[in-house]
């Protein structure tokens, strides 16, 4: 059984969300402030991470800053609706996804289960599998790992996915529909600019920038060599 945790101050939610969740076939834990979430993340093993940004004592951010800089746990955050700042800041500092409040438990669900299914599906051994090396940047799938010139790699759970789809494409153009499906396991929502961020997080890991390609109205390349 997969296991979840929510750290959010807002009982009400969090009590609809885990009698939901928890329908669904996960286990739920809850955590009402961004002290404990921290250290319950940090101390136990869970699967995914849902993260309010705004909290008393310790806010999101500063939770997924603190967490980010000793863990690779999936986050997915919580963000006020219409509250595009907080939710770039979030990508940019290494959340997975964000869902906007008031949230729908089956959008929320669909976002978990797409981090699990992925998750799965990279721990299976099979060809899709393989490691992939290209222009200086190898991945090694199987343990989620990646070097760039022989050099650790450290990416968040989205950020090793939307990159080995681009690689796996080296010199091909992945249009962001695509990207979405085969990285996140959804349809690129209207407006959705997660993506985007990602890849500028990518590119500035990767120290060059030309690696990955903008190709205006189409998507982005890897380039081969």
């Amino acid at each position: 059984m997969s296991r979840v945790l929510l750290v959010d101050d807002d009982d009400i939610l969090t009590e609809l969300l885990t009698e939901y969740l928890s329908a669904e076939g996960l286990e739920v834990s809850r955590m009402p402030d961004g002290e404990s979430g921290v250290q319950e993340i940090l101390s136990n093993q869970y699967d995914v991470v849902v993260l309010d940004s705004m909290m008393p004592k310790m806010n999101g951010l500063e939770v997924l800053k603190t967490v980010r800089a000793q863990s690779k746990i999936p986050i997915i955050m919580l963000t006020a609706k219409g509250d595009d700042i907080d939710r770039i800041i979030g990508l940019e500092m290494g959340a997975d996804d964000y869902v906007p409040k008031p949230c729908q438990p089956r959008e929320l669900l669909a976002r978990i289960n797409a981090i699990l299914r992925r998750a799965q599906a990279n721990h299976e051994n099979t060809p899709a599998n393989s490691n992939v090396s290209e222009s200086g940047v190898t991945l090694y799938p199987a343990k989620r790992q990646a070097t760039v010139n022989n050099k650790p790699l450290e990416l968040t759970s989205t950020e090793f996915n939307l990159l080995e789809v681009l690689m796996r494409h080296a010199g091909q153009v992945v249009s962001k529909e695509n990207l979405s499906q085969e990285a996140l396991d959804r349809k690129l929502a209207k407006f959705d600019r997660s993506i985007d961020v990602h890849i500028s997080s990518i590119r500035h890991k990767l120290g060059d920038p030309t690696l990955i390609q903008t190709v205006r109205g189409l998507g982005y390349l890897f380039v081969k060599n």
